[in-house]
């Protein structure tokens, strides 16, 4: 695969949260904003300076995309969700969100137009690319996700307030594009229960005009107490706290919901959770058989189990490798974490990432001999 100026074999990356530098998350990312302030200000020096300690770690475990770590928040809710509402012009009061795993997070309200207040993640890959020559990799929460989490007071329907999403984090793209970095990731992590009928379109609309960077569309089940999630059922009603012991159902068939609808998706990757914490289940692997991979689309598969406090050897890392290598062609695939990192103690995920690179290098040289 073409990665910066390079092809790369297998080429690995992180996915979603990383774990922060603690002493940005006990002072400096309380009142950090994402806007531009001066170059001496404290913030920004304390930004940059954490933005280099993450990508310090990526750098020596070996990753050859380096990127941001959602580095913005000092929890998961906030870079996923709260961040966003923020920049988008939402009212961050609201009812419970209507997923039993994410319902004790409550929707920001949407009160008036949905447009672009404030830059994303510009500062973020500003900063990225001042701490690192390696190629880049900017990642923002999927479209299908934040229109879903929305309590709309404004919008008559879902695919309205979906495309008013998109427009905004679209000129957000855009101008992350235009800095150069290399590749632009979307997390959509309620695909796998359901597609709503815009899905495509909205983050078709979210990409559209990306002259410069490849396109990742992440998609997993989650990363937020006690995931893997499930299909809602009877016992799960909108609007309130859901009480996971009381689920009931089998849950989807993981990643054999995904495919082959994603490849309707304006993108040049599709990384699917795989290998990982859910390697009991190849079932989106047995379907890319009966449903092949677009030429122009590469597939990058999860194979570090964040879940587990259990650092991966490079060996079982090679192991897990070589499965995904039973219907991918080498040619053709990445591998990256299943999820974010973010729920692990640092040194705990840079041995992870460690095992990630050293897991695809022991690949490589068997491919070669």
């Amino acid at each position: 695969m073409r990665v910066g100026d390079q092809e790369i074999l297998i080429p690995t990356s992180m996915v979603g949260n990383y774990p922060n530098p603690r002493w940005w998350d006990a002072g400096p990312v309380r009142d950090w904003t994402g806007d531009q302030e001066p170059p001496d200000s404290f913030n920004q020096e304390a930004f940059q300076d954490a933005m280099s300690s993450i990508v310090a770690d990526q750098t020596l475990a070996g990753l050859d995309i380096i990127t941001d770590g959602r580095l913005h928040g000092d929890n998961y809710a906030d870079q996923a969700l709260y961040y966003y509402y923020k920049r988008l012009g939402y009212d961050l009061k609201g009812g419970y969100l209507g997923f039993p795993i994410y319902s004790r997070l409550h929707a920001g309200t949407a009160t008036e137009e949905i447009k672009r207040r404030g830059a994303i993640m510009v500062e973020q890959a500003r900063a990225l690319k001042r701490a690192t020559d390696k190629p880049t990799k900017i990642q923002y929460t999927g479209i299908q996700v934040l229109a879903q989490a929305t309590n709309d007071l404004h919008y008559d329907n879902a695919r309205d307030r979906a495309l008013a999403i998109a427009a905004a984090i679209n000129e957000d793209i855009l101008e992350v594009d235009a800095m150069g970095v290399d590749f632009i990731q979307l997390d959509e992590f309620t695909w796998p229960y359901f597609y709503e009928d815009w899905a495509i379109e909205a983050f078709n609309r979210a990409v559209q005009g990306v002259q410069h960077a490849q396109i990742i569309c992440h998609v997993c089940w989650g990363n937020w107490g006690g995931t893997p999630a499930y299909m809602p059922d009877d016992t799960a009603a909108a609007g309130e706290i859901f009480d996971l012991t009381q689920r009931r159902g089998e849950a989807p068939s993981a990643t054999a919901s995904i495919i082959p609808k994603a490849y309707e998706g304006n993108m040049n990757v599709l990384n699917l959770e795989n290998c990982g914490r859910r390697s009991d289940d190849l079932s989106g692997l047995d379907v890319i058989k009966n449903h092949p991979l677009p030429d122009n689309m590469m597939f990058w598969a999860g194979v570090i189990d964040v879940k587990s406090t259990i650092t991966e050897t490079a060996e079982q890392v090679a192991d897990r490798i070589h499965r995904l290598l039973e219907y991918i062609p080498a040619e053709k695939l990445g591998v990256t974490t299943d999820c974010g990192l973010i729920l692990l103690q640092r040194y705990i995920a840079v041995d992870k990432l460690h095992a990630l690179a050293a897991g695809a290098e022991l690949v490589r040289k068997q491919l070669a001999s």
